[in-house]
């Protein structure tokens, strides 16, 4: 990690000729709290496991250049190989804080419009409408499962997607179009009698207008998945989300508002399961790795959902609550129908230690509530699973 800061630092000396590169990025260190609680299926109090206390740390690197002419290129360099990059300290300082090359893009900014190209930022911190459309059913109901709410595409998507961004004024406000690619799953030759064709990959469109009235800042988008893509629950399948999200001042504080509906019917879609085989016992040093097998099995997929957000700020505090419905009406599953409910609080407040020119340092205590249910028709028990994190952060961004 010192090594690439190093790098970046000597090349942003470079000399006058080549583009000018600027560094920065932010650290941070985190004690979490993480408390479970569960009702089975049978109507049964569930185990709580893992009720944790764990102290985490982040590094994340930015660096930009402007080419000249409007040209520029911007990247993101942090630990992927753990959720939100956030890793973990291990038994006496033995784990691994990999740096890699998250999101990259390059493009021009015009007078009127802009266009950028590579692996974007999606800011799905603060628009949910990716989190809606790639996980309206759960990954699975625990607690170590993957739900709508509490950004989940921000910490296991890393908040990014490959594809090419076009901008332009329309109008009295800002017209996105972003073509993505979601996955590269297609086959031009058969495989387990699947034959998609060479322009079968996960693709998508998405599009977003942003305008004021008044006051209010409105945002519509949808999000239009073009060809057959590989899901979180099912695969083969085309979804589509729209909705929008509307900011509202109100003296020194703003109010946002979100709401975004998912809809999806595929007769031919499928779901899958995963073998994993693991090599016998080896006397190498380095134990070969399990291989994992895929089986796909047809179903009809039908699902629909949606995600309503309410958030407000006012200086240093911010809290949002998110409110996630989503039936799954989906048959050749082996599943009866099912009604997903969330409820996710969010609440921080940040306190600013330090400010220069250079760099700031905060102290941001965080509270994090998600209650869910799951209602399968014809049952009169609803399973019940809740989670509360309770953080601390310490942050300098330079």
């Amino acid at each position: 990690m010192l090594s690439l800061a190093a790098m970046l630092a000597v090349l942003s000396y470079a000399s006058p000729a080549s583009a000018e590169l600027k560094i920065g990025g932010d650290a941070s260190v985190r004690a979490r709290g993480q408390f479970n609680s569960s009702k089975l299926a049978t109507g049964a109090k569930g185990l709580t496991t893992d009720d944790n206390l764990v102290y985490q740390y982040r590094v994340r690197l930015k660096a930009s250049a402007d080419l000249g002419d409007g040209y520029f290129f911007k990247s993101l360099v942090q630990n992927e190989g753990v959720a939100g990059g956030w890793q973990s300290v291990s038994l006496l300082g033995t784990e691994r804080n990999p740096l890699e090359v998250s999101n990259f893009y390059f493009g021009r900014t015009l007078k009127d419009c802009n266009y950028s190209l590579g692996r974007l930022p999606l800011n799905s911190f603060n628009n949910p409408i990716f989190d809606l459309a790639l996980y309206p059913v759960p990954t699975a109901f625990t607690s170590s499962g993957i739900y709508a709410v509490d950004v989940p595409v921000a910490t296991h998507n890393f908040d990014r997607v490959f594809g090419f961004n076009y901008g332009t004024k329309v109008g009295d406000g800002n017209l996105n179009a972003a073509l993505v690619v979601l996955d590269n799953n297609s086959t031009s030759v058969g495989v387990a009698g699947r034959v998609d064709g060479l322009l079968n990959d996960g693709y998508a469109l998405h599009l977003s207008y942003k305008t004021t009235a008044g006051d209010v800042t409105l945002e519509p988008q949808a999000l239009i998945v073009l060809t057959d893509a590989q899901g979180t629950a099912y695969q083969k399948v085309s979804p589509n989300t729209f909705g929008l999200n509307a900011t509202v001042p109100a003296g020194k504080s703003k109010i946002g508002a979100s709401a975004f509906y998912t809809t999806c019917k595929d007769s031919k879609g499928a779901t899958s399961t995963y073998a994993v085989t693991y090599p016998a016992t080896s006397t190498t040093a380095v134990a070969p790795a399990p291989t994992v097998a895929s089986t796909q099995t047809a179903a009809n997929v039908n699902y629909s959902g949606y995600l309503l957000r309410l958030k407000g700020e006012s200086g240093p505090a911010m809290a949002w609550i998110d409110y996630n419905r989503t039936k799954d009406k989906s048959t050749g599953t082996g599943l009866t129908e099912t009604t997903y409910n969330n409820i996710f609080v969010w609440a921080q407040y940040n306190f600013k230690v330090q400010e220069s020119a250079a760099a700031t340092f905060n102290v941001t205590p965080t509270i994090r509530y998600r209650t869910s249910g799951k209602e399968v028709a014809g049952s009169t028990v609803t399973q019940k699973n809740n989670q509360l994190r309770g953080e601390l952060y310490a942050t300098v961004t330079f």
